[in-house]
């Protein structure tokens, strides 16, 4: 069975390359340090201090496990063959709620990669807005389903 690709910006695939380092070469190390001063007080099984290092611990090497595995699907898209026609993954869109007329910009990229953060302005193709909008062009206005219901929106800008 084989992993869909996960589709990841320069950006994206530098922070989570940095991440992974980070994890193998220093959190490793300090989370080993503080399991062995945790052993170091005694009975283990009423010790909270090595429970919570190995809680830590566990979490860590998930985290690793979910970065390694998008590493291993990761395709760097290729913003040179790009166009601002339309909207695809990396466009910058500046979109119109039309029932508020409030304005607001995004940066779209891929849905599996964890850059999506729209409190920094970036969203999946394949959350709401983001799917309604792809392969659209300035002009064009999409219905988006929300939480309160179906909303109007209009791309107003499409940018590198």
């Amino acid at each position: 069975m084989s992993q869909k690709p996960t589709m990841l910006t320069a950006e994206g695939l530098r922070k989570l390359e940095e991440e992974l380092d980070y994890l193998h070469n220093v959190k490793r190390k300090e989370i080993a340090e503080k399991i062995k001063v945790a052993r170091s007080y005694g009975d283990l099984s009423e010790n909270s201090e090595y429970d919570d290092a190995k809680n830590e611990q566990a979490i860590m090497e998930a985290r690793i496990t979910t970065i390694e595995a998008i590493l291993k699907t990761a395709v760097l898209i290729d913003e040179s063959n790009t166009s601002n026609e339309r909207v695809h993954l990396t466009s910058l869109v500046t979109i119109e709620m039309l029932k508020t007329g409030k304005q607001v910009q995004y940066r779209i990229v891929g849905s599996g990669s964890n850059e999506a953060n729209p409190r920094e302005g970036k969203i999946s193709d394949e959350s709401p807005i983001g799917a309604a909008i792809m392969d659209k062009s300035v002009g064009d206005v999409c219905e988006v389903e929300t939480p309160g219901g179906i909303t109007e929106i209009k791309i107003i800008e499409i940018s590198k």
